[in-house]
């Protein structure tokens, strides 16, 4: 089960549950001043965790927001005495993607990282932007896992859950990247599908087939080299469905994914059932400014999205309310995306005021023998009851203990 967040009472044992089925997954992605991240159940004890955003504002009590951090560490299963989580995932090191990653470390074993080469090209780039403090902490990290990683091969093992690390995507100064000796195992490109987590094989249940960071990327603005990703959740009847997650991507940088992947005869990549707005309903999905300024709507990525759609096809957008009116130079959501989104999709769905803008709630996909599905009413209750059995039958770590 996919659960898209918003600012209230997210809960991964709240909001959670089988279905019938053999999977859980729950995901809430973020912005600035919304609760931010993107996590999931797969199978028990494989918890996979994309980007977090941990809000000060979260402390007050009469804001929705939450502290996302402390919430994941409740929900989380125990392993060793200690919430264990198989796989954080950083799409890119923006701050509204990474905040709270520093504080999560120390409290949580963190089985296996997915990080990307940008982070390497900015840290030995003296005129790139300053990472903020959690970006860092992850860069740092992972150059402790590529270490441990390097040291266990070297004396003929592997490396241990809560030193793993993958890093997805290409770039051409790789050669003086902290990465560039890793075996192709722990290396992942475009073209890629990958079903294992934190040394779990999860094929049949869990698949990521990786579209993007693409190599001739590798130095364009951060937000274009965002890891991009369609995720596939099997139920046990062999029910499936589908999420398309692209980070901040923009109009060209999608338009790639669709014409690779329709150019390689791929297009079962691009199916979805859920989408996550790319960059939180910003407009520069589908306009683009011509030369005096105006804003243009560019079809063919709308077209794309439509025919890649099954049927019940939904939009989410982890955004803060739509605003009534766009205002120029502001940051999205946008309204002009949302209007455009609901002429392609069965529903769009705004994380913030999902159900109720005062109390906003998660937004639950459910996957099971009756299809893939946003879950409704009191079918997520009775779902909550069963993740919570479920995890809490599974803190012994008697399945994918590492």
């Amino acid at each position: 089960m996919w659960g898209v967040g918003s600012g209230g009472q997210e809960d991964l044992s709240n909001y959670s549950g089988r279905l019938d089925s053999r999977l859980i997954i729950e995901v809430n992605e973020a912005i600035t001043g919304v609760l931010g991240a993107s996590s999931g159940v797969v199978d028990d004890l494989v918890v996979m965790q994309v980007d977090i955003h941990d809000m000060a504002k979260a402390d007050d009590e009469v804001t929705p927001e939450v502290a996302v951090v402390d919430r994941l560490v409740e929900a989380l299963p125990v392993v060793g005495g200690k919430p264990y989580l198989a796989t954080f995932v950083l799409t890119h090191a923006d701050k509204d993607h990474c905040l709270g990653f520093a504080d999560l470390l120390q409290q949580v074993t963190i089985g296996e990282l997915w990080a990307t080469p940008r982070l390497w090209r900015e840290y030995n780039d003296p005129d790139a932007a300053e990472l903020c403090s959690d970006a860092v902490a992850f860069r740092e990290e992972s150059e402790r896992r590529i270490e441990a990683t390097m040291k266990a091969l070297s004396a003929g093992g592997l490396p241990a859950s809560g030193d793993r690390i993958r890093v997805v995507g290409y770039d051409d100064e790789q050669s003086s990247h902290a990465y560039n000796e890793l075996p192709d195992e722990y290396l992942a490109w475009p073209g890629q599908s990958l079903t294992m987590l934190d040394g779990n094989d999860c094929a049949g249940v869990f698949e990521a087939f990786i579209h993007a960071p693409f190599r001739d990327d590798a130095a364009a603005a951060r937000n274009e080299t965002s890891l991009s990703m369609q995720v596939t959740l099997t139920d046990e009847t062999g029910v499936d469905g589908k999420v398309l997650l692209f980070g901040d991507l923009a109009h060209d940088t999608l338009m790639k994914v669709f014409d690779y992947s329709e150019y390689y005869n791929r297009e079962q990549y691009l199916a979805w059932d859920l989408l996550l707005a790319p960059h939180h309903c910003s407009k520069r999905v589908m306009y683009k400014r011509d030369a005096d300024g105006k804003e243009q709507l560019q079809m063919d990525v709308l077209n794309a999205f439509e025919r890649n759609a099954r049927p019940g096809g939904t939009v989410v957008c982890s955004s803060a309310v739509f605003p009534d009116v766009d205002v120029d130079g502001h940051n999205p959501p946008h309204k002009m995306a949302a209007d455009r989104y609901a002429e392609i999709a069965d529903e769009v769905i705004c994380t913030m005021s999902w159900v109720d803008e005062g109390a906003p709630s998660p937004v639950v996909f459910g996957v099971d023998a009756a299809g893939a599905r946003i879950i409704r009413g009191d079918l997520v209750k009775s779902a909550a009851s069963e993740a919570a059995a479920e995890l809490a039958a599974s803190a012994v770590g008697r399945r994918f203990a590492a």
